[in-house]
């Protein structure tokens, strides 16, 4: 059985770390810059439209992961990498209490984004070669669970804590500077811990000479061409980027409805509330939701269950048309609704992942499978971009009713696309 190398570091030392050090970009560069660009007076259509190109880098990130394999180390990889968010962070702070902030903290999450989708890339390939193949089995829920706690400590705390610091320094833009001052500190405690307690992998070397490179280059181009000559490819690639066509509209203009005066058609709640009720409660019920999503899949198959997920992904989006009507400020109502439309989002969202896991399926699974998540980012992106224009142009409860149309590209491609019998089930003991 293959097992760790003596005198290598536990996997409880960096794994816990390293995947809460993955979720945290994505969450600041997709969540957080939204949140900060309301409160400084950012319109939405501005907003949705830029924040929505930071989608990108994960879109294609694909197409540079051959460069990974080619230069340097996983392992040095990440911690250059950690070091890099560490200065991007730092740079977001320095910029937002000055003129141009826009701008200039866009460019930087720009860089921010490459950053963490490279980072993604390295993670997850150091994690395979760090670990023999039944401790990858057996951490496999300790990185996803610590992706969470990132996705909650940031969409839920660090929201808080702006809210916070503005109440105590009566200035938005100094609340998000020490924020983002605490995350860049944050990230040159970990990439300088990381350098000290990743394992050192045998299998973990560098690239090769020119011959390497060539030939890597070569099979990295047949294993991109395979995914298109897939059976019934377009039928895949509408599935892929049309099962959340609805969400990645409502998901650009959830928080800024919540934050938005009474007024002008939002709920008027503030930071704080939010974190709590968007970024502590509704994620805790979307990781619920997946989980719970998971179990069903493995007891009766996704082919069976299909329809039942996809409906319970999108029907609960109505929440928020019900919000957008009644305008209720009740925190505790508002949680509970929230709570509603993300714990069916996370069941909704487990049939969508392991439809990618059925197209992936073959001799390139891996590759094939980043592929089906570049289009997977492509399907936020492109929606995201005009979702904000549109909310302005009709206001928000005929835009959340425009959400709920936007759910029928999704069933017609859950309709079309052809799963196997028992696909996904646990065979029985």
């Amino acid at each position: 059985m293959n097992r760790r190398p003596a005198g290598s570091p536990s996997p409880w030392l960096w794994i816990p770390s390293l995947y809460f050090g993955q979720g945290i970009p994505y969450v600041v560069v997709m969540t957080l810059s939204v949140v900060m660009y309301k409160n400084l007076g950012v319109s939405n259509t501005d907003l949705a439209l830029y924040t929505s190109w930071l989608y990108l880098p994960w879109v294609i990130k694909p197409v540079w992961s051959p460069l990974i394999e080619l230069f340097g180390t996983k392992r040095l990889w990440i911690v250059a990498l950690q070091f890099a968010v560490g200065a991007s962070l730092a740079c977001v702070a320095l910029t937002v209490p000055g003129p141009g902030f826009f701008k200039m903290t866009l460019a930087v999450f720009w860089l921010m984004a490459f950053a963490s989708a490279s980072h993604d890339i390295a993670a997850d390939g150091f994690y395979m070669l760090a670990l023999p193949q039944h401790s990858q089995a057996a951490f496999v829920g300790v990185r996803s669970t610590f992706y969470r706690l990132a996705n909650i400590g940031g969409q839920g705390g660090l929201v808080y804590l702006a809210g916070e610091l503005q109440e105590r320094t009566g200035s938005m833009q100094t609340a998000w500077s020490m924020v983002f001052l605490v995350l860049a500190v944050l990230f040159v405690v970990l990439g300088s811990v990381h350098w000290f307690v990743l394992p050192r992998p045998a299998s973990d070397t560098r690239g090769g000479g020119r011959i390497q490179t060539v030939q890597l280059m070569t099979e990295f181009i047949q294993v991109f061409a395979a995914f298109f000559k897939k059976p019934g490819i377009l039928v895949v690639l509408g599935f892929l980027l049309l099962y959340r066509f609805p969400e990645a509209q409502l998901l650009k203009l959830a928080t800024p409805f919540l934050l938005d005066d009474p007024q002008l058609g939002g709920l008027g709640l503030s930071n704080k509330e939010v974190g709590i009720a968007y970024g502590t409660v509704g994620l805790t019920a979307l990781t619920l939701g997946g989980l719970l999503g998971g179990w069903i899949i493995s007891r009766w198959g996704l082919k069976r269950v299909l329809w039942t997920l996809v409906l319970l992904m999108h029907v609960p989006n109505a929440v928020f048309v019900v919000l957008a009507a009644v305008q209720s400020q009740n925190l505790v109502l508002v949680s509970m609704a929230l709570a509603v439309e993300q714990f069916g989002y996370g069941l909704g969202f487990t049939a969508y992942l392991m439809y990618m896991i059925l197209v992936a399926d073959g001799p390139h699974k891996t590759a094939h499978y980043a592929i089906c998540t570049g289009f997977m980012a492509m399907g936020m992106m492109l929606p995201g971009m005009w979702s904000g224009w549109l909310q302005q142009q009709i206001g928000y409860l005929p835009f959340f009713g425009w959400v709920m149309l936007a759910t029928i590209p999704s069933f017609v491609m859950t309709a079309l696309i052809k799963i196997p019998d028992d696909f996904g089930r646990k065979a029985a003991p």
